[in-house]
């Protein structure tokens, strides 16, 4: 019987791991090639995994709500169309910990730490897989756990490094190598659950208190936050923890762009069947003023600076449930005002659909946000890290100017717009923040009218 193991696939740069959200096939029955198998969520994206082949599901390793990495056996498929009798619920331990090893995920290896070669025989289900304050452990950590003696008391005080303060793998090797050098407490028969056990948890409070309780009033609704949400939440508290933010302004005349676009939008739409909007000229504004001043697209990586080569300028979209998210325009220096108008909509179009794929919102090197959508005449963006820069682009409004010609000043009708640039104070100083947002601003008054698309 040919037994095809279904291993979670890489899905894009960074994205070492991801959320089951729903199974769309159960053990028993038969699934097509390309048909989709499972749902998952990454901290970037959701995602409907097709099956790689034809046959019958014999095996179910993860379940609902369980994080597997990249490279886990998520599943099994009986090619022949025969599936033998298995307990979907059973242990999945031995698999996702051996595909562990060898995952590109970068995470610490087991054998370098002493005492922990065989750390992949260990059985998950003697640790629960929720802790008292409500912690999930992946099988992969409970396996670990199990193996090496780790109470759940020790468990809960590891201060997590994944998403939503989750303890990962790493985490775990990480602990084991304090306690093995004295730095941790070893495990006891009766551990007292008010001390901590691990030397890493009082700094971790400081860090993070607990929020307070809000009380609830008469007539209120309790909402609870969706899970893109939560991200979001935790993208922007660490964003504005890891980045001291300046926001720099500037005013911009976008007559010339303004009187362009109503000239040309009704052929564009009529030829290409779709708006013309004025993301695709900003865009093509900020990655001239990147190629002019290349120390805007770059990241911090502990004490350096990560300089990029390619310039991808991410776009905020809306999605359907009223959430944010960000498609990357990879190489928008490369592309011409038509190609960036193409992909602007296409980004747009899958992020309203939900069709973004994890390559679409990956490797972004600076991010545009138009809040003159809503009406804002100006906003001060939080930056999308580990960029060190964004800007927003506000309201166009008609108003009042004074216009300097040869012949003297006058006062005329012009469209003007405001320019918010924010970035990270750690790396980007005053002078090279608002240099750049001025720059931006001069290449949309000197935009040609007669430009072709």
């Amino acid at each position: 019987m040919s037994q095809v193991e279904i291993r979670l696939p890489k899905m894009g740069e960074s994205v070492t791991e991801a959320t089951i959200t729903n199974w769309l096939k159960n053990v028993g029955d038969t699934v097509e090639m390309d048909e989709p198998l499972v749902e998952v969520a990454t901290d970037k994206v959701d995602n409907e995994l097709p099956s790689e082949v034809e046959g019958t599901v014999s095996k179910i390793l993860f379940d609902v709500d369980e994080v597997a990495q990249v490279g886990d056996v998520i599943a099994v498929i009986a090619t022949d169309g025969d599936a033998p009798e298995s307990d979907q619920s059973e242990s999945t331990s031995n698999e996702a910990s051996e595909d562990s090893n060898s995952s590109p995920a970068p995470v610490a290896d087991s054998s370098d730490i002493p005492g922990t070669e065989m750390l992949d025989g260990g059985n998950a289900g003697d640790i629960d897989k929720n802790g008292p304050s409500g912690k999930f452990y992946s099988p992969l950590v409970r396996s670990i756990a199990s193996k090496e003696n780790i109470t759940m008391d020790e468990l809960e005080s590891i201060e997590g490094s994944g998403q939503n303060s989750r303890v990962t793998k790493k985490d775990v090797l990480g602990f084991l190598e304090d306690r093995k050098s004295g730095k941790t407490a070893q495990p006891s028969a009766a551990p007292q659950p008010q001390q901590p056990t691990s030397s890493r948890e009082e700094p971790a409070a400081k860090k993070q208190p607990a929020p307070s309780k809000v009380p609830a009033m008469p007539g209120d609704e309790i909402v609870e936050m969706d899970r893109m949400r939560k991200m979001i939440a935790d993208h922007m508290v660490t964003s504005k923890q890891t980045s001291p933010h300046v926001t720099s302004f500037v005013e911009a005349d976008v007559t010339d762009i303004w009187n362009w676009r109503n000239k040309i939008k009704g052929d564009f739409k009529a030829k290409e069947g779709e708006n013309f909007t004025f993301t695709p000229v900003f865009v093509q504004a900020v990655a001239k003023a990147i190629k002019d001043f290349p120390r805007i697209n770059i990241s911090v990586d502990g004490d350096k600076i990560v300089q990029r080569k390619d310039i991808n300028i991410g776009m905020a979209a809306a999605l359907p449930s009223g959430n944010l998210i960000v498609p990357v325009i990879k190489q928008a220096d490369r592309l011409n005002l038509y190609g960036l108008a193409k992909k602007v909509n296409e980004l747009a179009r899958n992020a309203r659909e939900n069709k973004l794929s994890s390559d679409d919102i990956q490797g972004g090197t600076y991010t545009l946000t138009n809040v003159g959508t809503f009406g804002n005449v100006m906003g001060t963006p939080i930056i999308n890290q580990p960029q060190v820069a964004i800007m927003a682009t506000g309201a166009i409004r008609k108003v009042p100017a004074v216009i300097e010609t040869k012949d003297g000043d006058f006062i005329g009708i012009r469209y003007k717009m405001y320019l918010s640039h924010s970035y990270d104070h750690r790396v980007v100083d005053g002078a090279l923040g608002g240099m750049f947002v001025k720059r931006v601003a001069e290449y949309l008054e000197a935009f040609d009218p007669e430009t072709q698309l």
